[in-house]
């Protein structure tokens, strides 16, 4: 009998010697796991502070180093318009490249007028034109230019399921988001290897380039191509003296936002496009990849923290949201009680409704469209006057 309490007695101080070191061990990878959650915190709060507040605190417009001209792409409306005045602002002058000889001539008198600086305006269309870039090519090749801002693209008429996306939306999602940017990085960055200096500004996305987003499926697919497609040069001209800095703004008040009446009302988490630009130009020489306004920032760091399977349910709920939005907003603007679907196909196109003159769409039997005079132009007009007068002037 006493054998057995002294083996009972041995096995039960084994036991217990091994829990302790099983404790400790716990203990140990414990502590190095919160050590890199606090390393990891505290890299991502000096990154914010020295791009949206070191910035701040030491800026001086210093963007004439890189050269005298800038181009930007997209630039008669939204962010790129914003982001012309900013840097016509510091004394570049402006290369405008975007849609609409008559939109882009208005721009250039206007930042002339404004800033006395000179302008060059290029009209041309992306959307599958490959004679644009020899246009391009062309217009710039005796400049000195400093900056190049990717600006222009397209995003869905409002959030739609893969298979109600036109085709022809499709292409155009490919041949202004992703090839745009592409093609005009390669036309101007070897002046700017050459010479030394230079920055090349992309505009992405912000969640939606990170993390697949349901309903805009394609958009955030072009979006994260542009995000890898600054990162990798970034890293392969980390020595030529040029900077490189991808964007990845959340919601700002544009006119790609206007099918929802909330995203296109300015407030603290979706800025005005000016507002935007000139946080985001803050930015520039201190920052490679940021969403270039703070608040933005912090819902950056919100969506990295979710796992991948609430921020798809997430992110489908409120695009659901929005095409509800955007479907209302129809059916009020065409003054009819009909579903939506009848009032405005998928196959056509959102910002053709809100902008044609006098202009909508009616659908007839055996599905096909014809358009008629309606009394809905003054209505639209004014919305997106209203809209568009709301994101300038706050």
């Amino acid at each position: 009998m006493a054998v057995a309490v002294d083996s009972f007695q041995f096995l039960l101080k084994e036991t217990l010697s091994l829990f302790s070191k099983v404790r400790d061990t716990l203990a140990i990878v414990g502590a190095l796991y919160a050590a890199r959650r606090t390393l990891a915190l505290s890299w991502r709060m000096y990154k914010a502070f020295k791009a949206h507040g070191l910035s701040r605190l030491t800026y001086q417009s210093h963007l004439c180093y890189y050269g005298s001209w800038a181009v930007v792409t997209g630039s008669t409306h939204g962010i790129g318009r914003a982001y012309a005045q900013e840097l016509a602002a510091s004394g570049l002058n402006i290369v405008i490249v975007s849609l609409g000889q008559e939109d882009c001539q208005l721009v250039a008198d206007d930042l002339e007028r404004t800033f006395g600086i000179e302008t060059c305006v290029v009209a041309v269309d992306f959307d599958g034109c490959r004679d644009a870039y020899a246009e391009i090519k062309k217009s710039i090749e005796d400049k000195d230019i400093g900056i190049l801002v990717n600006n222009v693209g397209v995003m869905y008429d409002y959030p739609q399921y893969f298979l109600d996306v036109p085709e022809q939306k499709l292409w155009q999602l490919f041949h202004v988001n992703v090839a745009a940017a592409t093609v005009m990085t390669h036309i101007v960055l070897p002046q700017m290897v050459e010479k030394g200096r230079g920055a090349v500004v992309t505009v992405a996305s912000g969640a939606t380039s990170s993390l697949p987003t349901p309903q805009m499926t394609v958009y955030s697919a072009t979006k994260a191509y542009l995000d890898y497609f600054m990162r990798a040069l970034s890293y392969e001209y980390s020595a030529s003296g040029v900077a490189f800095q991808c964007l990845q703004p959340f919601y700002v008040a544009t006119r790609m936002t206007s099918y929802s009446a909330t995203l296109s009302s300015p407030s603290l988490f979706i800025p005005s496009a000016t507002t935007y630009a000139r946080n985001a130009l803050m930015t520039l020489g201190w920052s490679q990849r940021t969403t270039g306004y703070w608040p933005h920032t912090i819902q950056f760091w919100l969506t990295s923290l979710m796992p991948e399977w609430l921020w798809l349910w997430g992110s489908s709920r409120l695009n659901a949201a929005l095409r509800r939005q955007a479907h209302q907003r129809i059916r009020h603007t065409s003054g009819g009680s009909r579903p939506s679907s009848q009032i405005f196909p998928s196959s056509a196109s959102m910002d053709h409704f809100l902008s044609s003159p006098g202009r909508s769409l009616e659908v007839l039997s055996g599905g096909q469209l014809r358009s008629k005079a309606v009394d809905v132009q003054e209505a639209a007009s004014q919305a997106m006057e209203e809209i568009e007068h709301r994101a300038t002037n706050t």
